[in-house]
């Protein structure tokens, strides 16, 4: 006999099977057919969705709704029946970028095109400037972020600094984890909670073995509520939709500045009074930024 239905949160989604944390424990649930029918653009279901269930006899549930998500990340995945959405992570609160200050040197540029995604997507942005002891003074390179409203943590996980923190700004929340190869994530992971880093990495080995794989995206739990998920992939995910006209509504630095341009097309980068190019002549925007700005304009990574 099936029970009332009950919400819960997907926190598990491989191969149309979704584990999803309830009231009553974890379940592991399929679509019902009704949600199924007609032509989908993306991901029904998705890691992060919040949906309602109900329990079969044999312990196994299925998902009768999935609620609208406040936001989602998402990629192009070209099929042949046209453009189709894959979902990383629906209703992340945060984004958190971890980079490294040194080994490897910190590739700026990655870390604007994730903060541009992230302005676009609606979601708010960490910066992590990791393996802070491997340098004189890592504000020299991460501050710029800070200026412009970006909150920025400064970690080690070898001599702990910043740990707390880091803690404090996961508590409660879902938050996606992303950075490039060699910035020290899993060890922070392990750092803020054992075994941790461990377990996401497992994940993540498993998902850049090849596209025949099948693909595991999981939430995994933090002690101190909330949770996080790697979301390999953001240097790949593609502004497929966006315009170049709109790219400068991506950079808080440069968006409030925008209506001050003497021409409404402007595209801050050879008009007559334009307030960008004053601001960056002027030093009010970081050179290094502005650069970004233009080449993620012309559509280059």
């Amino acid at each position: 006999m099936e029970q009332n239905p009950l919400n819960g949160l997907i926190v598990k989604a491989q191969s149309g099977f979704f584990t999803v944390k309830a009231e009553s424990g974890l379940v592991v649930c399929q679509l019902r057919g009704k949600l199924k029918q007609g032509k989908a653009k993306g991901d029904i279901a998705a890691l992060g969705d919040k949906v309602k269930i109900t329990i079969l006899d044999d312990g196994s549930g299925v998902i009768e709704e999935v609620a609208e998500r406040k936001q989602a990340i998402t990629r192009l995945d070209p099929r042949p029946q046209g453009e189709y959405q894959q979902v990383l992570l629906a209703n992340a609160d945060q984004a958190v970028f971890v980079f490294a200050c040194a080994h490897p040197n910190p590739k700026l540029k990655m870390l604007d095109r994730f903060l541009v995604i992230a302005e676009k997507q609606k979601i708010s942005a960490v910066v992590v400037a990791n393996k802070i002891d491997l340098v004189d003074d890592a504000k020299s390179i991460f501050g710029l972020y800070e200026k412009i409203g970006y909150l920025a943590v400064y970690t080690s996980a070898k001599n702990h600094a910043g740990l707390d923190e880091l803690k404090k700004i996961l508590a409660g929340k879902i938050s996606a984890f992303a950075g490039p190869s060699g910035a020290g994530k899993s060890s922070l992971l392990n750092a803020i909670q054992p075994g941790l880093g461990l377990a996401v990495n497992e994940i993540s080995a498993a998902m850049n073995k090849g596209k025949h794989t099948t693909v595991t995206r999981e939430l995994f739990a933090l002690d101190g509520g909330g949770f996080v998920a790697d979301t390999p992939g953001w240097k790949s995910l593609a502004l497929w939709d966006t315009t170049p006209e709109e790219m400068d509504a991506y950079f808080p630095e440069l968006r409030d500045l925008v209506q001050h341009c003497q021409f409404s097309d402007c595209s801050h980068t050879h008009e007559p009074n334009c307030a960008v190019l004053t601001a960056v002549d002027e030093g009010k925007i970081h050179p290094e930024r502005y650069e970004s700005y233009i080449r993620l304009r012309a559509g280059k990574d």
